[in-house]
């Protein structure tokens, strides 16, 4: 090799390092993270913007009626629910003093604007009757099929341009059993 042709190859790599330690250092979006708390195995990563909303869709084990929990994150990860919503009250349902208030949609009782913070939570998936669904950018992500009565931790964290990427090349998310 020449001394130029050594030259223009440091250069590139120089470059090519540059690039790749700035895409490092790059902020790039959140992360939420199912884990299996057992096994601490993940089975679900979706990448999320500050703000945008994913929701837990289930149903409830005793009034057996839809409910609906959305949920967000802030851009240092924490998680929050948004907003509640279902048909009637049943166990464990209904208005908490001071978080957020109830509007009627339809036939839904309603729990906006909570924006009450959760941090990283646990949930027991229930049975595919229960069928605990993760709901992101019209995907829908069946847990009860796939990890029903195990426990998933919910976590949020920023991540790195690089690691977007990285996440973007794998492809779409994918439920991981």
């Amino acid at each position: 090799m020449t001394r130029s042709s050594s030259m223009i190859a440091f250069c590139v790599l120089g470059l090519v390092l540059s690039l790749m330690l700035t895409a490092w250092l790059t902020p790039g979006g959140l992360e939420l993270r199912l884990t299996l708390v057992k096994e601490k195995k993940p089975v679900l990563v979706l990448p999320l913007k500050p703000g945008e909303r994913f929701t837990l869709h289930y149903y409830h084990s005793v009034e057996n009626a839809p409910i609906w929990e959305e949920h967000s994150m802030d851009e240092t990860g924490k998680i929050y629910i948004e907003e509640e919503r279902y048909e009637k009250f049943g166990a464990g349902m209904g208005k908490m003093p001071g978080v957020g208030r109830m509007v009627k949609r339809g036939i839904y009782e309603v729990i906006e604007d909570m924006h009450m913070p959760v941090g990283d939570f646990i949930l027991r998936v229930g049975s595919p009757g229960v069928d605990h669904t993760i709901i992101w950018r019209d995907k829908r992500y069946n847990l009860s099929d796939t990890i029903a009565h195990k426990a998933v931790k919910f976590s949020g964290k920023p991540v790195s341009m690089l690691s977007q990427l990285w996440r973007s090349l794998k492809g779409s998310p994918q439920l991981y059993p």
